[in-house]
């Protein structure tokens, strides 16, 4: 008795087609050997096609090559309107008598062509309404066509030409890709071809027409996606004549170009042995409800974003421009009048108000700082030339507030435990011809010093320190939540929180901290104004008055919020700060600098806001003084690096520098320049100048 031929099954393994030779057969099921050798245990169910010849891999191979030559719309015509099985169209198509090899043939082809024949089942199908194959060869067409756009604009990029298409999605692709864009998919394609990263490949492609507008629209694009304009909205008007007319004459002390004007200063009783110095806020909050319409916008924007020449308001400018403490007006506030000991400046006693209070001047740190010297405030013999109005009439007043600042500010630092130390001064940036329009990136940039600690800085800081110390005290002695900045220590590593607790802020060296100054440009400032209203108004009951109750959960949502808004509008500042650095380099063809070592490998420069890597820094103490030589810049990621030409002091003052470097930490100690916008980032407290009244 002969040998009988091997028999090979055609079956269907989850969703894949597979041959293979049968090696044993039950009822529901066979054994069959792959030629990988691999056995499988294949379902009656998915069994397809039996045949004794050729081989799987001969059969499969035939099958699929003889598939291609099926015309689809002939096998629709022929297919009847019922479900059917692959043999019977076969048979239908070719001939009554169509072999195994043409009915595998079809099973291809059906199955690669569900826009034609939709699966009812294995082998199973039903073809599709004529509606549905129009549509879906509609779509298959303009697949095709996708796809040749995508390679054509692909091959464009590579060639160093943008594509327009993709110079309009620059920032998306970028920052916010939909991954399934053809202009993403030409660039990706085109970044893998040439091996060059995609920020690369768009710079070299000319899509980056201007670095500034780069910076610009990716800051919209990740913060105000919907831009930075203003609905039609309105605050609920206020009768300010039903607010007291205070007694003090009060003046502000800003730069120039502010015209968000939260604070102001009034000293009454020089001479009587008893000082009231006033500290006066702006009172939006007496105007604005919480919920209501500019509430709810105000909370979305949460603080206005600064950066050089520019700035994007947390409320409309209308809204603004009613409440700014504007001199020669009487201003809706809130006053906190502290009583004190002319002699020894002990404080007595404090009182908050609400009120008008008559803003008689707004005094400018620019056009004063030189004028309002230590020397001019101390001595009043000391006396300038021509000295500008109003200061001869504020003199006494001005000199009161300094040496109340410096009080304050020892007070403060017996608590800290250490001086303050402000070696670096803050820098303000001028674009030349901007007048406060939205920048372009071209304009030439100023950029000035004002020294940190100064006199009329000093005031400033001291009495807002003093304020917001003052308040967040009230508020928790009253039972009345507030958002509050704390620092356990001044241990490295112990950031600033900020919670809903009235918690010892050590880097300033206070017992509680509520930001409450800003109210017009800082949304956490504005809820503690509401907050610190409920407390003037109603006194002992105020925690039931207040808008927000002790552990109400919108509290700990706007910390979160503000947060995140604020580091990430801070950053922008800063990394705005560094690109018009670089610019005022280039501008003014600056190619070496002299730098100060601050941490391995890393220079800060001795008159500008800028640090850098340089090479041949490694063996050098912190705070030796280095002349640098610059590399290239790029305004794009922002990066500039250097190397070291000559050392400026000498090696025997090493110890001193590095001592000296080590007793100022409490400046900023983690700076770093890295990623697309590098910049540097002060790990501890701003001084109170700087975080109530940025440079606007």
């Amino acid at each position: 008795m002969g040998q009988c031929p091997p028999m090979f099954l055609l079956f269907d393994e989850a969703g894949k087609f597979m041959a293979g030779r049968v090696l044993s057969e039950a009822e529901s099921s066979a054994q069959v050997e792959l030629d990988s050798g691999k056995r499988v245990k294949v379902k009656s169910a998915n069994m397809l096609i039996k045949f004794e010849k050729p081989s799987p891999a001969e059969f499969m191979a035939a099958a699929q090559a003889a598939s291609q030559n099926i015309e689809l719309e002939m096998a629709w015509e022929f297919a009847p309107d019922e479900e059917f099985g692959f043999a019977d169209l076969a048979r239908d198509y070719f001939s009554a008598q169509a072999p195994l090899s043409e009915q595998a043939a079809m099973l291809f082809r059906l199955f690669e062509s569900p826009h034609y024949f939709r699966r009812a089942g294995k082998g199973r199908f039903r073809k599709a309404s004529s509606d549905v194959i129009a549509q879906a060869l509609a779509a298959i067409e303009k697949k095709k066509l996708v796809a040749l756009q995508i390679t054509q604009w692909a091959t464009e990029l590579g060639a160093g030409q943008c594509p327009e298409p993709v110079r309009e999605q620059l920032y998306k692709i970028l920052f916010k890709p939909d991954k399934n864009a053809p202009e993403y998919k030409a660039v990706v394609e085109a970044a893998r071809a040439t091996h060059t990263a995609p920020l690369e490949l768009l710079q070299k492609s000319g899509a980056i027409a201007s670095p500034y507008l780069f910076h610009w629209k990716r800051f919209l694009l990740e913060n105000f996606p919907k831009g930075t304009g203003f609905p039609a909205l309105a605050a609920a008007a206020i009768n300010e004549t039903d607010l007291p007319l205070a007694n003090a004459q009060a003046f502000s002390i800003d730069d120039s170009a502010t015209t968000e004007i939260d604070d102001a200063l009034s000293v009454q009783g020089l001479g009587s042995g008893t000082i009231t110095l006033g500290i006066h806020i702006a009172a939006p909050g007496l105007a604005i409800q919480p919920g209501d319409a500019v509430d709810q916008f105000g909370r979305t924007r949460l603080s206005t974003v600064y950066m050089p020449g520019y700035k994007v308001t947390m409320l409309p400018d209308a809204l603004v421009q009613t409440y700014t403490l504007q001199a020669g007006r009487d201003c809706p506030a809130l006053s906190l009048y502290v009583t004190l000991d002319e002699a020894t400046l002990e404080i007595k006693g404090h009182e908050s108000r609400i009120e008008r209070v008559s803003i008689a001047h707004n005094l400018r740190h620019d056009q004063l700082d030189a004028i309002v010297t230590e020397p001019w405030l101390l001595d009043p013999s000391f006396s300038h030339e021509n000295e500008p109005q109003p200061l001869p009439s504020l003199r006494n007043q001005l000199s009161f507030l300094y040496r109340l600042a410096k009080d304050l500010k020892a007070k403060r630092e017996v608590v800290r435990g250490k001086p303050e130390t402000f070696n670096r001064p803050d820098y303000n940036f001028r674009l030349v011809g901007n007048d406060g329009a939205e920048p372009q990136g071209h304009e030439t940039v100023q950029i000035s010093t004002r020294q940190r600690g100064a006199p009329l800085d000093l005031i400033v800081a001291e009495a807002m320190i003093l304020a917001n110390s003052t308040w967040g005290s009230w508020m928790a002695e009253l039972g009345v939540p507030g958002i509050y900045r704390s620092q356990a220590s001044l241990a490295p590593g112990v950031k600033v929180r900020m919670g809903t607790k009235a918690l010892p802020h050590a880097g300033i060296g206070v017992k509680s901290y509520a930001w409450s100054s800003s109210p017009l440009r800082r949304y956490t400032d504005l809820v503690n104004q509401w907050q610190i209203i409920a407390c003037v108004q109603h006194g002992k009951t105020a925690a039931l008055a207040a808008p927000f109750k002790p552990k109400d959960a919108s509290l700990f949502s706007i910390i979160s919020s503000f947060d995140e808004a604020y580091s990430a509008y801070n950053g922008y500042q800063g990394g705005m700060e560094r690109f018009w650095t670089l610019r005022y380099l280039q501008q003014n063809n600056i190619t070496e600098l002299e730098a100060s070592v601050f941490k391995e490998n890393m220079v800060r420069a001795d008159t500008l806001p800028l640090v850098l890597p340089v090479m041949g820094a490694q063996n050098l103490p912190r705070g030796a003084r280095v002349r640098v030589k610059l590399g290239e810049m790029d305004l794009i990621t922002l990066d500039v690096s250097g190397k070291v030409l000559e050392r400026l002091d000498t090696p025997a003052t090493d110890a001193a520098l590095a001592d000296g470097a080590q007793a100022s930490e409490d400046e900023a100690d983690d700076e770093e320049v890295s990623g697309p916008i590098a910049i540097a980032v002060d790990v501890t407290e701003p001084s109170e100048t700087t975080a109530d009244n940025p440079a606007p």
